[in-house]
Protein backbone atom coordinates (compact mmCIF):
# COMPACT_ATOMS: atom_id res chain seq x y z
CA UNK A 1 0.00 0.00 0.00
CA UNK A 2 2.72 2.39 0.99
CA UNK A 3 4.26 2.40 -2.71
CA UNK A 4 0.64 3.50 -4.03
CA UNK A 5 0.52 6.76 -1.55
CA UNK A 6 3.92 7.08 -3.06
CA UNK A 7 2.96 6.75 -6.94
CA UNK A 8 -0.38 8.53 -5.91
CA UNK A 9 1.63 11.67 -4.97
CA UNK A 10 4.77 11.26 -7.08
CA UNK A 11 1.75 11.83 -10.08
CA UNK A 12 -0.64 14.25 -8.25
CA UNK A 13 3.05 16.53 -7.49
CA UNK A 14 4.51 16.58 -11.14
CA UNK A 15 3.44 19.36 -12.18
CA UNK A 16 4.26 21.20 -9.30
CA UNK A 17 7.88 20.16 -9.52
CA UNK A 18 8.21 21.32 -13.14
CA UNK A 19 8.74 20.05 -16.86
CA UNK A 20 12.24 18.58 -17.31
CA UNK A 21 14.69 19.79 -20.08
CA UNK A 22 14.69 15.82 -22.17
CA UNK A 23 16.41 13.93 -22.79
CA UNK A 24 19.69 15.00 -20.45
CA UNK A 25 18.01 16.86 -16.92
CA UNK A 26 17.85 14.86 -14.00
CA UNK A 27 15.19 13.64 -11.71
CA UNK A 28 15.39 14.59 -8.18
CA UNK A 29 12.43 13.42 -5.46
CA UNK A 30 12.64 13.88 -1.73
CA UNK A 31 12.08 10.75 0.32
CA UNK A 32 12.14 9.92 3.90
CA UNK A 33 12.93 6.13 5.18
CA UNK A 34 9.73 4.84 7.07
CA UNK A 35 9.14 1.84 9.14
CA UNK A 36 7.39 -0.23 6.35
CA UNK A 37 10.97 0.84 4.01
CA UNK A 38 12.95 -1.44 7.04
CA UNK A 39 14.33 -5.30 6.97
CA UNK A 40 15.18 -7.01 10.00
CA UNK A 41 18.86 -5.32 10.07
CA UNK A 42 16.61 -2.15 11.29
CA UNK A 43 17.92 -0.25 7.49
CA UNK A 44 16.36 -0.09 4.38
CA UNK A 45 15.47 -3.24 2.72
CA UNK A 46 17.53 -3.51 -0.34
CA UNK A 47 14.14 -4.45 -2.51
CA UNK A 48 13.17 -1.43 -1.58
CA UNK A 49 15.75 0.37 -3.46
CA UNK A 50 14.54 -0.87 -6.29
CA UNK A 51 10.97 0.01 -6.27
CA UNK A 52 11.38 3.62 -5.46
CA UNK A 53 13.82 3.15 -8.74
CA UNK A 54 10.65 2.70 -10.20
CA UNK A 55 8.96 6.17 -9.33
CA UNK A 56 11.79 8.14 -10.32
CA UNK A 57 11.92 6.58 -13.68
CA UNK A 58 7.72 7.39 -13.69
CA UNK A 59 9.04 10.84 -12.21
CA UNK A 60 11.66 11.14 -15.21
CA UNK A 61 8.84 9.94 -17.85
CA UNK A 62 6.09 12.15 -16.59
CA UNK A 63 8.68 15.59 -16.38
CA UNK A 64 10.05 15.03 -19.92
CA UNK A 65 6.85 14.38 -21.54
CA UNK A 66 6.32 10.86 -22.38
CA UNK A 67 4.53 9.69 -20.21
CA UNK A 68 1.55 10.58 -22.96
CA UNK A 69 2.97 9.15 -25.94
CA UNK A 70 3.01 5.74 -23.29
CA UNK A 71 -0.65 6.60 -22.70
CA UNK A 72 -1.69 6.98 -26.21
CA UNK A 73 -0.21 4.29 -27.62
CA UNK A 74 -0.42 1.51 -25.30
CA UNK A 75 3.58 1.22 -24.79
CA UNK A 76 4.47 -0.29 -21.36
CA UNK A 77 8.27 0.42 -19.95
CA UNK A 78 10.61 -2.95 -19.16
CA UNK A 79 13.68 -3.52 -17.57
CA UNK A 80 15.98 -5.60 -19.44
CA UNK A 81 18.82 -5.63 -16.75
CA UNK A 82 20.16 -3.64 -13.54
CA UNK A 83 23.14 -3.58 -11.45
CA UNK A 84 23.27 -2.12 -8.02
CA UNK A 85 25.74 -0.92 -5.73
CA UNK A 86 25.36 -0.14 -2.26
CA UNK A 87 27.19 2.01 -0.65
CA UNK A 88 26.25 3.66 2.92
CA UNK A 89 22.94 2.13 4.43
CA UNK A 90 19.85 4.36 4.51
CA UNK A 91 18.42 3.86 8.58
CA UNK A 92 14.87 4.83 10.14
CA UNK A 93 13.41 8.54 9.58
CA UNK A 94 16.89 9.07 7.43
CA UNK A 95 15.87 11.56 4.58
CA UNK A 96 17.52 11.06 0.79
CA UNK A 97 17.19 12.35 -2.74
CA UNK A 98 16.94 9.84 -5.63
CA UNK A 99 17.99 11.26 -8.92
CA UNK A 100 17.46 9.81 -12.00
CA UNK A 101 18.97 10.51 -15.33
CA UNK A 102 19.16 8.85 -18.87
CA UNK A 103 23.28 8.58 -19.70
CA UNK A 104 23.01 6.67 -23.31
CA UNK A 105 20.88 4.97 -25.58
CA UNK A 106 21.20 2.73 -28.95
CA UNK A 107 18.44 1.37 -31.00
CA UNK A 108 15.56 0.46 -29.05
CA UNK A 109 16.74 0.55 -25.05
CA UNK A 110 18.38 3.52 -22.43
CA UNK A 111 20.56 3.02 -19.89
CA UNK A 112 19.55 5.20 -16.79
CA UNK A 113 21.72 6.13 -13.93
CA UNK A 114 19.84 5.91 -10.63
CA UNK A 115 21.35 7.36 -7.30
CA UNK A 116 20.51 7.61 -3.31
CA UNK A 117 22.24 10.80 -1.68
CA UNK A 118 21.89 11.81 1.26
CA UNK A 119 23.78 13.99 3.46
CA UNK A 120 26.40 12.52 5.88
CA UNK A 121 26.99 13.28 9.62
CA UNK A 122 29.24 16.63 8.72
CA UNK A 123 26.61 17.83 5.68
CA UNK A 124 28.56 16.59 3.26
CA UNK A 125 26.85 14.87 0.39
CA UNK A 126 27.15 10.88 0.47
CA UNK A 127 25.88 8.24 -2.22
CA UNK A 128 23.97 5.36 -0.32
CA UNK A 129 23.17 3.66 -3.50
CA UNK A 130 23.81 4.15 -7.58
CA UNK A 131 22.21 1.65 -10.19
CA UNK A 132 22.28 1.38 -13.86
CA UNK A 133 19.11 -0.39 -15.84
CA UNK A 134 18.89 -0.98 -19.10
CA UNK A 135 14.88 -0.06 -20.32
CA UNK A 136 13.01 0.46 -23.06
CA UNK A 137 9.36 1.04 -24.00
CA UNK A 138 7.59 -1.93 -25.31
CA UNK A 139 4.66 -1.76 -27.92
CA UNK A 140 2.52 -4.80 -27.35
CA UNK A 141 0.57 -4.11 -31.05
CA UNK A 142 3.44 -4.47 -33.04
CA UNK A 143 5.28 -7.25 -30.44
CA UNK A 144 8.24 -5.38 -30.65
CA UNK A 145 10.23 -2.49 -28.94
CA UNK A 146 9.85 1.36 -29.99
CA UNK A 147 12.87 2.85 -31.46
CA UNK A 148 14.71 5.47 -29.43
CA UNK A 149 14.26 7.53 -32.40
CA UNK A 150 10.58 7.45 -31.89
CA UNK A 151 10.88 8.39 -28.10
CA UNK A 152 12.89 11.45 -28.92
CA UNK A 153 10.14 12.64 -31.71
CA UNK A 154 7.79 11.86 -29.44
CA UNK A 155 9.48 14.14 -26.23
CA UNK A 156 10.53 17.06 -29.29
CA UNK A 157 14.70 15.88 -28.95
CA UNK A 158 17.02 14.96 -31.52
CA UNK A 159 20.06 14.74 -29.47
CA UNK A 160 22.33 12.18 -30.10
CA UNK A 161 23.27 9.97 -27.74
CA UNK A 162 26.56 10.23 -25.40
CA UNK A 163 29.03 7.53 -26.02
CA UNK A 164 29.04 5.09 -23.06
CA UNK A 165 31.70 5.90 -20.10
CA UNK A 166 33.70 2.81 -19.45
CA UNK A 167 31.57 1.84 -16.44
CA UNK A 168 28.17 1.64 -18.43
CA UNK A 169 30.07 -0.19 -21.32
CA UNK A 170 31.08 -2.80 -18.84
CA UNK A 171 27.24 -3.04 -17.78
CA UNK A 172 25.96 -3.97 -21.47
CA UNK A 173 28.93 -6.12 -22.04
CA UNK A 174 27.82 -7.87 -18.74
CA UNK A 175 24.31 -7.80 -19.70
CA UNK A 176 24.72 -9.23 -23.41
CA UNK A 177 27.11 -11.89 -22.18
CA UNK A 178 24.31 -12.93 -19.89
CA UNK A 179 21.51 -12.81 -22.56
CA UNK A 180 23.96 -14.88 -25.02
CA UNK A 181 24.40 -17.05 -22.24
CA UNK A 182 20.93 -17.79 -20.85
Amino acid sequence: MNLWLRLLWLVATARLRGRLGAPFEVSRLPFRVWPHDLDTSLHMNNGRYWTLMDLGRTDLMLRIGLWRAVLRHGWTPVISAGKIRFRRELRFWRTFTLETRILCWAETWLVIEQRLVSKGSRGQVVTNAVALVKAGLYDRKTKGFVPVQTLLGEIGSDAPSPSPSADVQAFLDAEDAMRRAA
